[in-house]
């Protein structure tokens, strides 16, 4: 398996960021050879489907030259117009294929990789120079999947256009008592298929070498086990880091919740564990809501602040269960604790008025 430098297997599958940054500095899976094969059948099915308009062009344009090749003077006052009329057939004729052509090799690269422009393969790069590392991409796994790639083509669209030849050569002598114009349909047809069956066999190579390249990108775009850990601490932050900031954040809650225990009506508790700071204010509120709550520390640390600023603590154990269990800081009470809370308001306003009379 592939190691980095520091010795470990590259095991990871590759996670999205390091696909991203490999697509922004150009490093895509490609294959050249689908924009090849997708070229040369587009044209031949545009040159079959105008096959009897390229023919007649063909036909009108030897006629014409072959016709009046004995009348054709070629002097230096009817060179620029014969070649604009020359230029004007052929873009008539070739142009049809080419718009094709052109639109179709866009198209079988935008589907590869999309739209993507990077600078990073355009930068000169001083490594390249270096003859060693020549010598070892000649003799890398991408340079052996390339010859066996380009021998693979070339015997077999060898093999194709050898057996098309071989099969229509008793059918040739035959061609020179024929007119010109059927020669030429003969010609073409035995072209087309030659080529037809030459671009079957470059699809299929097209495909194998698309399979093969992304497999060999996936591969090298694998990662270590530490270099996952290293991406996840750069996205989502450092554990203890955020720990630290959790445990900041926590503290901060913690002591506006604290603050607000002095302006709280009375503290249930359940007497020791747990401690529930309860505020009302008829004007602005539809039901007393709980300010403060903790257990252990945190309640002990209610009641002592309740204490100084001398909030009646109240003792009611299925109550402050309840209540810590259920209510959340800030929250009003449900209606189903109205009747106990309000008994314990009821309590501590009565208290309250003796203490005061």
């Amino acid at each position: 398996m592939a190691e980095d430098a520091g010795g470990q297997e590259r095991t990871e599958a590759p996670t999205g960021r390091r696909l991203q940054e490999a697509r922004d500095k150009g490093d895509v899976v490609k294959s050249m050879e689908v924009p090849s094969a997708a070229v040369l059948l587009a044209g031949l099915l545009t040159l079959y489907m105008l096959s009897n308009f390229f023919l007649e062009r063909f036909y009108l344009i030897m006629r014409y030259y072959l016709g009046h090749i004995d009348t054709l003077e070629i002097t230096m006052d009817n060179m620029p117009w014969m070649t604009r009329e020359a230029m004007l057939h052929l873009l008539i004729t070739v142009g049809p294929v080419m718009g094709v052509i052109v639109l179709v090799a866009l198209a079988s690269n935008y589907a590869q990789v999309g739209i993507l422009f990077s600078m990073e393969k355009l930068t000169p790069k001083l490594n390249k120079l270096n003859p060693f590392s020549g010598l070892k991409n000649m003799f890398s796994m991408q340079a052996l999947a390339q010859l066996v790639k380009s021998v693979a083509k070339i015997g077999l669209i060898g093999y194709v256009a050898y057996s098309e030849i071989s099969g229509i050569l008793p059918a040739m002598p035959p061609l020179m008592d024929q007119e010109p114009y059927n020669i030429m349909a003969f010609i073409a047809k035995i072209s087309f298929w030659i080529f037809l069956k030459a671009a079957i066999v470059i699809a299929m190579l097209a495909v194998a070498d698309y399979i093969f390249q992304r497999w060999q990108f996936m591969k090298k775009m694998k990662m270590t086990k530490q270099e996952i850990k290293e991406e996840a601490k750069q996205t989502e932050g450092d554990p203890m880091v955020k720990g630290r900031i959790r445990s900041i954040q926590y503290e901060m809650a913690r002591r506006r919740m604290m603050s607000e225990v002095p302006k709280a009506e009375v503290v249930i508790t359940n007497p020791t564990r747990l401690a529930i700071a309860l505020k009302y204010d008829s004007t602005s509120m539809t039901a007393p809501t709980v300010v403060a709550k903790g257990a252990g520390i945190i309640a002990q640390r209610i009641k002592d602040i309740a204490k100084e600023h001398g909030i009646p603590l109240v003792e009611d154990k299925p109550l402050a269960q309840t209540l810590y269990k259920t209510v959340e800081i800030n929250q009003a009470i449900p209606e189903n604790l109205y009747q106990a809370v309000a008994e314990v308001l009821a309590y501590v306003y009565n208290l309250k008025n003796r203490q005061s009379a």
